[in-house]
């Protein structure tokens, strides 16, 4: 699981198409996530329209790389799903998956955080014409990363504490 400690917050990429089969398998690594009481409630856009990309690098102050991307993808979460209150917590695993994935196929992404800001939600909401069962969770932009960094050792052992 190098990917784990490889994985970096990509923000610019070059322009290079995404393969099918390299989204396929993103999407493929997104759904296996784990997901309370198995209920798997996303939903998935993936946007490569470039007039998409630049209104979506519009609906947050920090989603300005969407604009640069081949793609982003969008997930979402169903409304009406027996367990509502994990919703966002199982669209964060599916995420994380997503990125370890794009790290493992020699992508970049970065994870723009939407929810459970109502105002980026709707504004994505409306870009994408996202019916209103659904809620907005992420933007991932995604590509062939420009350059690379190391990621940052972030182990500490002060934050671990051992119950015996």
């Amino acid at each position: 699981m190098s990917a784990i400690f490889t994985r970096t917050s990509v923000r610019s990429y070059e322009d290079k198409e995404v393969e099918a089969e390299k989204v396929e398998q993103l999407l493929r690594a997104a759904m296996a996530a784990p997901s309370a009481g198995n209920q798997q409630p996303w939903e998935f856009y993936v946007v490569t329209d470039k007039s998409k990309l630049e209104k979506l690098s519009k609906c947050s102050m920090y989603a300005g790389c969407a604009k640069d991307a081949p793609l982003a993808i969008v997930n979402c979460y169903r409304k009406e799903i027996k367990m509502p209150e994990y919703a966002e917590i199982d669209l964060s695993a599916s995420t994380q998956n997503l990125l370890l994935e794009a790290t493992e196929l020699g992508l970049g992404a970065v994870w723009l955080g939407i929810a459970p800001h109502k105002g980026r939600m709707e504004a994505v909401r409306e870009i994408l014409e996202i019916p209103e069962e659904l809620e907005v969770f992420a933007v991932i932009p995604c590509g062939y990363p420009q350059k690379t960094a190391k990621q940052q050792d972030r182990y500490e052992e002060a934050r671990i504490h051992y119950v015996k």
